[in-house]
């Protein structure tokens, strides 16, 4: 049978699967890190992305693939000159020194941020690639006469692989210049940039779900290369979102998205408007601080991996009192970059546990914010699904699960953005919707945490008041 591939590119590591196309079976897999970046200046070189691919692929037996796709972290500015070279180091999503021009870009448009979110289904924020070139614009000039072409992290990675630089609409639909409801560029944004570009030529096209991209230069002869997408719709399109369901990942941030039918537009930039990899739509919600916390809060009391999870689920829900507010590095959702955390609630008898099992409930009651904006937009009634590296935690699928008050699903593969990028892979290969690509692969044993009886409300009423101190 032939062999597809799934690429998932974070800001971590690169991560390969490679998958029968017609069965979905996982025949191999491999990993690369990348370098460790920290907001509030996070930046990479692209050309570390594609090492980290070659590396990768070379530990999952470089096998012949009929097609390969790319699911990536989103937001990044990848500047490139004439000849396709990055001009500089790429800004990622978890830069926040772009806030200004985040705040100057709000400020340029009549109607301020409503005007934004009915223009691109969302308000900038710093994560956002728009923002990122105004920073570009006001802070480098050498570099901005250089700039020839922007692209994000995924659509460098298939460049490297195809020769082509092209998007797909859910990637596209982060950058702040795109429209999921009209379906195209808005070039009047990037205007407010530069207006003395030709903007139309220095962006990739927007590729649909099943087109091609071209071949693999330098690979297999003939392979084909999907269009790729960013990682929150590569992940729900792995997951087999439905609309209705919602993703919760839990990485170094967390994100929390919903499959809908239409697109949606938050006034208020809490939810951002995205497109997904199949036609429809994924609003969603990110925060910056995920598994970074408590993965903080286990470095501090040298524990390791199984030793904080036992911990936290040792401690009683709501922490004795002690609450966490898990601002580490600026926060997105709530738009604070330069917030920092905090520990509120501590008495003289505050144990261990307390603070761990704080961590634990401070991030999970940041993710349902989240979910709280979303069901303000788009229905939120479906399945709990519980991926990324933080659902191998116990603590956290069960904390998750107490406090939502609802079953939480977690699938038998944590890797569900190189499982989505692979679907895709084989949809372009079939010319077939991904989604029935999806369906038509044997989806895996799940686990369903059901939730504890907990005072759920007096946990979260306690949060609330930390946060809006």
């Amino acid at each position: 049978m032939p062999l597809v591939c799934g690429v998932d590119s974070s800001t971590q590591s690169t991560k390969v699967e490679i998958r029968d196309a017609e069965t979905g079976r996982l025949v191999s897999s491999g990993h690369a890190p990348h370098p460790v970046v920290n907001p509030p200046v996070s930046e990479a070189d692209p050309t570390v992305w594609w090492d980290a691919f070659q590396v990768a692929f070379a530990a999952a037996g470089s096998p012949q693939v009929a097609a390969i796709s790319v699911g990536g972290q989103q937001h990044g500015a990848v500047v490139l000159d004439a000849g396709f070279n990055p001009i500089r180091p790429a800004k990622l999503w978890n830069d926040t020194t772009t806030a200004p021009d985040a705040d100057w870009l709000r400020s340029c448009l009549a109607g301020g941020d409503a005007a934004w979110a009915q223009a691109t289904g969302s308000v900038p924020l710093a994560s956002f690639t728009i923002s990122k070139l105004s920073w570009l614009h006001r802070s480098e000039i050498d570099s901005w006469a250089r700039l020839a072409h922007v692209c994000l992290p995924h659509d460098y990675l298939t460049y490297r692989l195809s020769g082509e630089l092209v998007t797909d609409r859910g990637d596209a639909s982060g950058t702040g210049y795109w429209s999921p409801a009209d379906e195209r560029y808005r070039y009047d944004l990037l205007n407010l940039v530069d207006d003395g570009l030709d903007w139309s030529s220095m962006l990739p096209a927007v590729h649909g779900p099943i087109d091609a991209a071209g071949e693999w230069l330098g690979g297999p002869t003939g392979t084909v290369v999907g269009p790729g997408t960013g990682d929150n719709m590569a992940a729900a399109l792995g997951l087999g979102a439905e609309p209705g369901d919602v993703v919760i990942s839990l990485g170094t941030s967390g994100t929390i998205s919903a499959v809908s039918e239409r697109p949606t537009a938050d006034p208020s930039g809490a939810v951002a408007g995205f497109a997904d990899a199949t036609g429809r739509f994924l609003p969603l919600v990110c925060t910056l601080n995920a598994t970074k916390v408590t993965a903080a809060i286990g470095r501090l009391f040298e524990l390791d991996f199984d030793q904080l999870d036992a911990e936290a689920l040792a401690a009683p829900a709501g922490a004795g009192g002690v609450t966490l507010l898990p601002y580490f590095d600026g926060e997105r959702t709530p738009n604070r970059p330069t917030a920092t955390g905090s520990l509120a609630g501590l008495r003289s008898d505050v144990s261990r546990g307390q603070v761990v099992r704080a961590a634990f409930e401070g991030v999970v009651c940041g993710l349902l914010d989240g979910l709280d904006s979303l069901a303000e937009h788009t229905p939120v009634d479906g399945r709990l699904l519980l991926t990324g590296g933080g659902a191998r935690s116990a603590a956290y699928r069960q904390i998750l699960a107490d406090l939502s008050g609802r079953p939480v699903v977690v699938p038998g593969s944590s890797e569900a953005v190189a499982l989505g990028a692979a679907a895709q892979a084989a949809a372009v290969l079939a010319r077939l919707p991904p989604e029935e690509v999806v369906e038509a692969w044997s989806g895996g044993p799940t686990t369903t945490v059901r939730p504890n009886e907990i005072d759920r409300d007096d946990i979260r009423h306690r949060y609330n008041r930390v946060r809006d101190q």
